[in-house]
């Protein structure tokens, strides 16, 4: 699909699809070792055929900032997701109905329902740390991803306490994590492998649980559409009582993939980056111990708004987005037309793909990228390509507000009230969860007690 000359890396594309489905990051720092601003792979298995990557911001900036006219972001080539998250979510779907269905969604994650989640991402945070014994090891990954995963309930769907409300959350926890160690992912990255062998097959078990889980799911939709109450604000509510431009209603199973979408993208992302402010916050004193001077500069009876704005509280969790993406590419983006390319020249039908990852360790961006140093994020103000933990464009994460503001409340929060430490000196490394990156020991800490 090119005429221009991009290297390819190194080795056989089986051994390198292998290695970027098992061990994705040193996939992907030994491709940046060999071609530091394009490559070209047909080894990712995502159905994409050959593919031009890139981490230079100007290529980025050229790419993203121009959907809908230069290049398409077509929701089918993130098919990938589509066993898990169905076919009809603003992920998956293109074109105006992927336009009509963001207009549809992004405001319950803006202005001002912020301030009305606020109050309870805190106390949510407060009452999951609170259930850890002085002493107690566990798994920061396992309680930020509790303390998520309720947010994502209550605060966005406005789910209960129900026996439903409470199956559906283990559920779809179940299912998640059973598709989160590397080698899980392959049966992701190689459809072969998507086999119903029966309710003990690994293939089998996912499909057994994501029907209890449509179940549960269709039978909540359909609760809430034969009882719909105007005067709800949360998001299932709103995309109830929404309408399309033709004035149609979503359907039921429009509704249901959009849900699923909202929340594993909502909580599973957010969970992990909350764990990594953890594990880093602990594992550099000095940062920690400015963190704590600024929290207890606010004083007991700061509001949510006041605490999100402390500046130093959001380096620390800019440069943990940096420093440990959770996302390693941009969404897809398709050649509609001939491209010239920081002088390298494109036919129509090339695929791109931004490397969040690589972006984030370029030296001449970052000096010394692998240092956690907050400090960056207060000298110096990054572009939207230079940063970019949630993408950018038409296919920028829609919850990305709301996800920032539950990062820096829900890290607060843990630190302002109790006290941690790390339980080992040993390294946490980035490993594939799913189609993302997370801590490959989840983080394991000691709850020391209340401050």
């Amino acid at each position: 699909m090119t005429n221009a000359t991009i290297p390819k890396p190194k080795g056989l594309t089986a051994i390198r699809r292998l290695e970027w489905i098992l061990d994705p990051v040193t996939y992907l720092e030994r491709t940046k070792a060999d071609t530091p601003d394009f490559f070209e792979e047909d080894s990712l298995g995502f159905g994409y055929g050959s593919v031009i990557i890139t981490s230079h911001p100007e290529a980025l900036q050229f790419i993203l900032s121009r959907d809908r006219k230069t290049f398409d972001a077509p929701g089918e080539l993130n098919s990938i997701l589509a066993p898990i998250l169905g076919d009809n979510s603003v992920i998956m779907i293109s074109g105006d109905r992927h336009k009509e269905r963001r207009q549809l969604v992004a405001p319950a994650f803006h202005g001002e329902r912020l301030d009305v989640y606020g109050e309870m991402i805190c106390e949510l945070t407060r009452a999951a740390a609170a259930t850890l014994k002085p002493g107690e090891p566990f798994a920061a990954r396992n309680l930020t991803q509790q303390v998520s995963l309720q947010i994502i309930f209550k605060v966005v769907f406005g789910l209960d306490e129900s026996l439903r409300s409470q199956q559906i959350m283990s559920l779809l926890t179940q299912t998640v994590d059973s598709l989160g160690s590397p080698f899980a992912a392959l049966m992701l990255f190689f459809s072969s492998l998507q086999k119903d062998l029966g309710p003990w097959s690994p293939w089998g078990k996912i499909v057994r649980m994501r029907s209890q889980l449509d179940e549960l799911m269709y039978a909540e939709i359909r609760e809430r559409l034969a009882t719909a109450d105007p005067t709800r604000t949360d998001i299932l509510s709103m995309l109830i009582s929404a309408r399309t431009e033709s004035g149609e209603a979503l359907s039921e199973q429009e509704l249901h993939d959009e849900l699923m979408a909202l929340l594993v993208a909502g909580h599973e992302t957010t969970a992990t980056a909350i764990a990594w402010v953890m594990y880093w916050v602990h594992k550099q004193p000095e940062v920690k111990a400015r963190l704590l001077a600024e929290l207890d500069g606010l004083g007991p009876e700061a509001t949510p708004t006041e605490i999100s704005q402390l500046p130093y509280l959001g380096a620390v969790c800019q440069e943990t987005l940096r420093r440990s993406p959770v996302a390693m590419f941009t969404f897809p983006r398709v050649a509609q037309e001939p491209v010239t390319l920081m002088g390298q020249s494109f036919q129509p039908g090339s695929v791109f793909l931004g490397c969040i990852f690589l972006t984030h360790q370029r030296e001449d961006l970052y000096p010394n990228p692998h240092d956690f140093r907050p400090e960056r994020f207060l000298e110096r103000k990054f572009s939207p390509y230079e940063f970019i933990p949630f993408g950018n464009g038409s296919r920028r994460c829609v919850g990305a507000a709301l996800a920032q503001y539950e990062l820096k409340l829900a890290v607060a929060t843990m630190l302002r009230h109790y006290q941690f430490r790390l339980a080992s000196d040993r390294p946490e490394m980035a490993k594939r969860r799913g189609v993302t990156l997370a801590p490959a020991q989840g983080v394991p800490m000691i709850f020391v007690g209340e401050r």
